[in-house]
């Protein structure tokens, strides 16, 4: 069985084999700027393990799940967006995911609308 890591765009991100520009990293936990960016803030805040989506988890990825929603908090701190942002976990092809690592996006810095699509 081939190992996922090897082909995943954000595991290839982490290990430094693509470029980014890093917004924050720890043992647990890596935050990178978007090359899309659909607002001001556009931030992604990945699992340092690998794990397709939220589907895929199980009870003992909720703490670095939950790791990931407070670093995008810790980041909307510093860009001072506390007054509005949003974190977005899409989960599927159905939903917009089209990278397959578990990732939190952070939005903000402009107003975001309801609902949002």
């Amino acid at each position: 069985m081939t190992d996922p890591t090897t082909s995943c765009l954000f595991c290839r991100i982490m290990r430094h084999e693509i470029p980014s520009r890093r917004v924050y990293e720890d043992e647990h936990v890596y935050a990178f700027e978007d090359i899309d960016p659909k607002a001001p803030t556009h931030v992604l805040v990945i699992p340092k393990r690998h794990f397709a989506d939220l589907k895929e988890a199980e009870a003992g990825d909720a703490e670095l799940i939950g790791r990931c929603h407070l670093v995008a908090a810790k980041i909307a701190r510093e860009r001072k967006i506390e007054n509005g942002y949003r974190t977005v976990l899409n989960v599927g092809p159905g939903a917009g995911q089209s990278v397959f690592h578990l990732h939190v996006h952070l939005l903000g810095g402009r107003h975001l609308s309801w609902p949002p699509g």
